[in-house]
C-alpha cells in the first residue's frame, strides 16, 4: 500500500534514508560521509512540514518497505526557459531486505498518478552515476538522461601530468576521465541537510 507518511512514519522513514547513506558513503568516500548524525534525521520532519513536499511510503504487512520525498516546483517563463511544471524526487529508497518485490515500481507508478493529477508536466530527479541499478530501474520507468556533470580529481589529475609512463606523451592525460555523477538541479539548497540523492532502488 502506497500513502502519504504521517509524523509518526519518520522514525521508519528515517531507517531506510541512513541505508541510501550508507550506501553512498562507500561508494563515494571522498563526498559522503558514514553514518546518519541528528541532523539528518532531523530533515526528514522538515520536509514533511514544508508546503510544497511530501513524503510518501510504501507499507508491507504494517511495516514501511520504502519511502519518497517529492516536491511540486511551478517555474515562471524567463527569457531562456518556457514556465515549467515540475514533480522533483529529493529522495527514493526500498528497504534493502525487500528489494526485487516491486516496492519500487509501485511507488514510483504511485508519483506519476499523482504527479498528473496535480496538473505536473515533469517527473525529475537526480542520482549517482555508480548507482547503475537504480539508473536500470528509472530508464525502465521512462526516464531518460538530459545532462551530465562531470568530475576531476585534480590531485589524481596531477599526478598523471608530473608522471606520465614513459610510453605516452603527456597531453594524451588531458582527456582521461575523472569521476563523473548527474548534476543535483536547483534545488541544490535544500539538499544540504540530509540529501542522500536518490538512492536503493530496485524493481
Amino acid at each position: 500500500m502506497i500513502r502519504y507518511a504521517m509524523r509518526e512514519d519518520i522514525p521508519a522513514v528515517n531507517l531506510l534514508r541512513a541505508q541510501v547513506g550508507e550506501m553512498h558513503a562507500e561508494a563515494l568516500p571522498d563526498l559522503f560521509k558514514p553514518g546518519f548524525p541528528q541532523p539528518m534525521q532531523d530533515y526528514a520532519y522538515h520536509m514533511l512540514e514544508s508546503e510544497n513536499t511530501d513524503i510518501l511510503v510504501c507499507e508491507r504487512d504494517g511495516v514501511i518497505r520504502g519511502f519518497a520525498v517529492v516536491e511540486y516546483c511551478r517555474k515562471d517563463e524567463s527569457p531562456a526557459h518556457p514556465a515549467q511544471e515540475i514533480c522533483y524526487i529529493h529522495e527514493f529508497g526500498v528497504d534493502e531486505a525487500c528489494r526485487r518485490q516491486g516496492i519500487a515500481r509501485e511507488l514510483m507508478s504511485f508519483i506519476r498518478r499523482e504527479a498528473v493529477e496535480k496538473g505536473y508536466r515533469h517527473l525529475e530527479l537526480d542520482m549517482w552515476e555508480f548507482n547503475q541499478s537504480a539508473l536500470a530501474f528509472y530508464e525502465s520507468m521512462g526516464f531518460r538522461t538530459i545532462r551530465r556533470y562531470m568530475s576531476m580529481s585534480l590531485e589524481a589529475s596531477l599526478k598523471r601530468t608530473k608522471n606520465p609512463p614513459s610510453a605516452e606523451p603527456v597531453g594524451d592525460y588531458a582527456s582521461e576521465e575523472g569521476e563523473s555523477f548527474l548534476l543535483p538541479p536547483c534545488q541544490q539548497a535544500q539538499h544540504q541537510l540530509g540529501h542522500q540523492q536518490v538512492g536503493v532502488v530496485q524493481k
